[in-house]
């Protein structure tokens, strides 16, 4: 049992990584059915079961509309949120996630969720046995907005230019380069927040009130990487949880 108390109307940063670093997506598959879980779980009635059936309950679609694009399946329950997830991002070893709490015990019943569907997902897949992530997963609240702002861009960014060729230094070299790369990378907000897609993952929340445009937030990207912001740290998070 966790003993950390989530408060109503608060703002958490929640992450993990894979046991002994190991990877928790190992193909396009596993990404997408992350996403799947991400999207069709946060709800206080679906569950694992009900996600396996998924394909089944909308024959003919394939992944990506599966989690962007399809409205909620007809004979499930009328969806309920747990959680409000603000921002996301998915990498090989380990993921982040920007959350609301909007009710009581609502983060840990998602959480919960996500770490048991998805490691029984993996397990069969793979016929493999034990802890896909390395321990509980770490929550933090987020108390000043400026900061919160900013754990927009660590999540979704900072995090997955490390898989841009040449990790986050070379990125920061070619920012027009950098920001098509965060375009096209499906397993993170940016997309969202760019206007390039509307996800049926994230609720923007009091983001979207910061960044009411994709000029905004392409704009603040780069206040972050280059500008007076900049003074943020980096590495704000275990080294573990980098791209190794």
């Amino acid at each position: 049992m966790r003993k950390e108390q989530f408060i109503e109307g608060s703002y958490y940063h929640i992450y993990n990584r894979g046991n002994h670093k190991m990877a928790i997506v190992r193909d396009e598959a596993d990404q997408w059915r992350f996403m799947q879980v991400l999207r069709f779980l946060n709800d206080a009635q679906t569950s694992g079961n009900l996600l396996r059936n998924l394909a089944r309950l909308e024959p003919g679609s394939n992944q990506l509309e599966s989690v962007f694009e399809l409205g909620w399946p007809a004979n499930w329950p009328e969806k309920n949120p747990l959680v409000k997830i603000l921002c996301y991002s998915l990498l090989p070893n380990h993921f982040h996630l920007l959350i609301k709490e909007i009710i009581s015990g609502g983060i840990m019943k998602f959480m919960h969720k996500l770490g048991t569907s998805y490691a029984n997902f993996f397990n069969l897949k793979y016929q493999e046995v034990g802890r896909i992530f390395q321990g509980p997963y770490k929550a933090k609240l987020v108390k000043e907005e400026n900061y919160l702002k900013y754990l927009c861009i660590y999540i979704q960014v900072i995090n997955v230019l490390e898989l841009f060729p040449g990790g986050l230094e070379m990125a920061m070299r070619d920012f027009e380069k950098a920001m098509k790369f965060i375009k096209q990378y499906q397993f993170a907000g940016n997309p969202d927040y760019l206007g390039l897609r509307d996800s049926l993952i994230i609720d923007k929340d009091v983001l979207g009130e910061f960044f009411s445009t994709p000029e905004q937030y392409q704009e603040y990207i780069r206040d972050i990487l280059f500008g007076d912001e900049k003074n943020y740290d980096f590495n704000i998070l275990p080294k573990g949880l980098v791209i190794d």
